[in-house]
C-alpha cells in the first residue's frame, strides 16, 4: 500500500562549489549523465565538481548480487546502480560522507554453522530505496526523497520504470576449432561469459519498455549530455538499446560527451580496441552522433590513434586525450581530473 505524502516533493539543495581551487564550477551549467555502476560513479563524483545541474540517467538491467536478489523476491528495479549514483552525488561534507558511506555500507553476517545470512552482502542503501518506492509507490519519487536524504547534488532517474532484462550473443572457441555461439540471459551471465568468448549481440527486453518521461525531459532540455565510462555492453549500450531514450538522445539539441574507459580491453570486451568501442555504438546506433570523446593518452597507443580518431570522425567528434587516470588506483577515474577534462572539453567545444 503507498503512503500518502502531502505537499511538494522534497528539492534538493541549492548547489555550491565543493572546491573553489578548481576554477571551473558553473553554477548555470546544466548536465544529464547516463550509465550505471563504478563508470557513473566517477562520472557524477566529477561533473558534481564543476556542474549546478546534474541528471543521472541509470540503467535497470542489473540482475547480480545484493540487487539481483531484491529484485528477483521483490518484483522491484535492482536498486544498486541507482544507490551508486546517488552516493556519487553526496557532499564532501561531514554530512554527505557519513550517508554516501551509510547508502554503500554493506552487511556481514554468519549463521551458527558458518554460512552466510540472509543479509550478507545486501547494501544498506538498497533497502532504503526499496523502503522508500514501497510507501510512495512511484520509483522516481522514492529516488527524489532519498536524494533529499542524503544532500545528493542532483536528481537520480532510472532509464525506465520497467525492470529491463539484457542478453547476446556471445562467440567463443568449441574447443574443436570450431566457432560457437551462446545465447546467454541476464547482465551478471553475460558479463561472465563475455570474458570467455566476444560479444557479438546484444538486446534488451521487453522491447517496447517505456522510458522514464523524466529522463526523457531532462536530455532534452541539458546543455550536455555524457555517456560512459563503465561496461560497454551491459552499461553504456543499454542506453542506446531503449528505442525512445536513443531517439531523444539522437534528437536532443544538447553537445553530447562521451567518456572512454582506461582500460579498453575488459571482461566484457577482451581484445577490442578502443576505436572498436566507438564502431560498436555506431552499429547499435548509428544516428547518434557525438561533438567530443574523452580519453587517457594511455588508452589509445600511438600506433593505434590514427584508426581511433578515424572511428570518432565517423561519429562526428573530436578528441580530447587527457590525463584522468588515477595514479594511485588501477583503472579508476580521478574525479578532480576528470572534472578539469570536462571543463574543458566543454569550453573548446562551445567556444
Amino acid at each position: 500500500m503507498s503512503m500518502h505524502v502531502t505537499g511538494q516533493l522534497p528539492l534538493t539543495p541549492v548547489n555550491r562549489p565543493e572546491r573553489a581551487t578548481i576554477g571551473h564550477y558553473a553554477p548555470n551549467l546544466s548536465v544529464t549523465a547516463l550509465g550505471g555502476g563504478h563508470g557513473l560513479y566517477a562520472t557524477l563524483s566529477a561533473l558534481r565538481l564543476i556542474s549546478g545541474e546534474i541528471t543521472a540517467v541509470v540503467t535497470v538491467a542489473d540482475d547480480g548480487g545484493s540487487s539481483g536478489v531484491i529484485r528477483e523476491e521483490m518484483d522491484v528495479l535492482p536498486p544498486g546502480d541507482l544507490r551508486m549514483a546517488l552516493a556519487a552525488l553526496c557532499d564532501d561534507t561531514d554530512w554527505g560522507r557519513t550517508w554516501r558511506d551509510t547508502m554503500q555500507h554493506r552487511f556481514k553476517t554468519a549463521t551458527t554453522n558458518g554460512d552466510p545470512g540472509t543479509l550478507d552482502n545486501h547494501a544498506l542503501g538498497n533497502l532504503l530505496i526499496v523502503a522508500l518506492w514501497e510507501l510512495l509507490g512511484d520509483p522516481v519519487d522514492g529516488l527524489a526523497w532519498a536524494g533529499a536524504l542524503l544532500g545528493a547534488r542532483g536528481v537520480v532517474l532510472p532509464m525506465s520504470t520497467t525492470p529491463m532484462t539484457i542478453s547476446g550473443i556471445v562467440l567463443g572457441d568449441g574447443g574443436d576449432g570450431r566457432l560457437t555461439q551462446r545465447h546467454v540471459t541476464g547482465q551478471d551471465r553475460l558479463a561472465k561469459t563475455a570474458a570467455r568468448g566476444r560479444v557479438s549481440h546484444i538486446e534488451l527486453t521487453p522491447a517496447d519498455a517505456p522510458a522514464t518521461p523524466q529522463a526523457l525531459k531532462a536530455i532534452d532540455s541539458t546543455d550536455w549530455v555524457i555517456l560512459g565510462p563503465g561496461s560497454w555492453y551491459t552499461s553504456v549500450l543499454p542506453h542506446l538499446l531503449l528505442a525512445e531514450q536513443r531517439a531523444a538522445l539522437a534528437q536532443t539539441p544538447a553537445k553530447r560527451c562521451l567518456v572512454m574507459n582506461l582500460q579498453p580491453s575488459t571482461t566484457e570486451t577482451v581484445g577490442m580496441s578502443a576505436a572498436e568501442h566507438l564502431s560498436v555504438l555506431h552499429y547499435y546506433a548509428p544516428e547518434f552522433r557525438l561533438d567530443v570523446i574523452i580519453a587517457d593518452p594511455t588508452v589509445v597507443t600511438d600506433d593505434h590513434r590514427d584508426e581511433f580518431c578515424q572511428a570518432a570522425e565517423k561519429l562526428g567528434a573530436t578528441v580530447v586525450f587527457s590525463k584522468v587516470k588515477d595514479e594511485h588506483r588501477d583503472n579508476v577515474h580521478d574525479p578532480l581530473r576528470l572534472a578539469v577534462a570536462f571543463s574543458e572539453a566543454f569550453d573548446s567545444i562551445s567556444s
